[in-house]
Order: C-alpha cells, then sequence, then structure tokens
C-alpha cells in the first residue's frame, strides 16, 4: 500500500458514505499515536506541540498549503506553542480516506 502521505484526496461524491468504526480503526493504525478518533466516528483531532509562536505559524502555514492543494481543509485551533488539528468530511457527515491522507500530511511536516 502506498503511504498515505504520498496519496492526494479525492473528491466525495453524493453517494459517498461515512468510514465505519472498523474502518476508521484500521486507517488510525497508519497515524501517529498521538491522534484520536471521536466517539461517534465524525472526526480525528491531534495537538502539535511547538517551542514557540513562529514555529506554530510556520506549521499552520504550511499546512494551509497541503488543504489548499488537496482541496480538504482542517478546522485548526491555534494558540502559541499548540496547534490542534481536526479532520472530518462535512460533505458527508463523517469521516472519509481524505481526513487520513491530510492527517498523514500533517504528521510528515513535523
Amino acid at each position: 500500500m502506498t503511504s498515505l502521505a504520498n496519496r492526494h484526496c479525492t473528491a466525495p461524491s453524493k453517494t459517498d458514505q461515512p468510514l465505519d468504526r472498523n474502518q476508521i480503526e484500521t486507517w488510525m493504525g497508519e497515524l501517529d499515536d498521538a491522534w484520536t478518533a471521536d466517539q461517534n466516528g465524525e472526526r480525528i483531532s491531534r495537538d502539535f506541540t511547538f517551542k514557540n509562536f513562529y514555529e506554530t505559524v510556520a506549521f499552520v502555514n504550511a499546512l494551509a498549503w497541503i488543504a489548499n492543494r488537496e482541496d480538504h481543509h482542517p478546522d485548526l485551533e491555534v494558540s502559541y506553542k499548540h496547534c490542534v488539528v481536526h479532520f472530518s468530511t462535512h460533505a458527508i457527515g463523517g469521516l472519509s480516506e481524505n481526513d487520513f491522507i491530510c492527517a498523514a500530511k500533517a504528521d510528515a511536516l513535523l
């Protein structure tokens, strides 16, 4: 299997369904252990920690570039030394493969 970080997102179709719990657990195994899935299986999240605000903003800018390129955008909570990243595929009301691809790309930035 190609590494998730080397894959690209695809636009969800109107018939796509969110991943089920077993699929989510399988994909979670491909990510850093710091990622968590919420109880409803609707989003995955990770708190990235940095040395200072400059590194935090550099990460956010790099992640924004990736999100724009992949056309799959996270929800971000940015503070001085932290950036909490949440991925979900709003168009299908849950998680898709795209969320795991982008999470792997976020991990690769470190």
